[in-house]
């Protein structure tokens, strides 16, 4: 997992089923975080806040900019679309997923070094 500045994390924008393809590569290498993000989602709202103080690089999918990005994640993964939704790669394969509340920095965080 990347680390950025300690106090905020880096989002960097999902667009394309490259960009997709490019973070299951890299994690064969190291665990990546994956958020499926609603703009209009008062609970993702919530869920954004709490990635963004985990001081990690996050993977952002905006669902309404790039649906066929999130279909292909469900696709690729095996784990039903929910908006908001965390999910971490590693090996190529989901090791852990969450959605709505239960997707918090504490929680993220454990699960992406438990499964480092």
């Amino acid at each position: 997992m990347s680390q950025a500045s300690p106090q905020e994390s880096s989002f960097v924008v999902v667009n394309d089923r490259a960009a997709l393809d490019a973070l299951i590569a890299r994690s064969h290498r190291e665990p990546v975080i994956l958020f499926k993000h609603s703009l209009t989602c008062p609970i993702s709202a919530y869920a954004y806040r709490q990635l963004k103080q985990m001081g990690a690089e996050v993977a952002l999918v905006v669902v309404q900019q790039a649906r066929d990005v999130s279909r292909a994640v469900e696709t690729v993964t095996g784990i039903r679309h929910e908006s908001p939704q965390a999910i971490i790669l590693r090996n190529g394969q989901p090791a852990w997923s969450a959605s709505h509340y239960e997707i918090t920095a504490a929680a993220v965080t454990q699960a992406a070094r438990v499964n480092e």
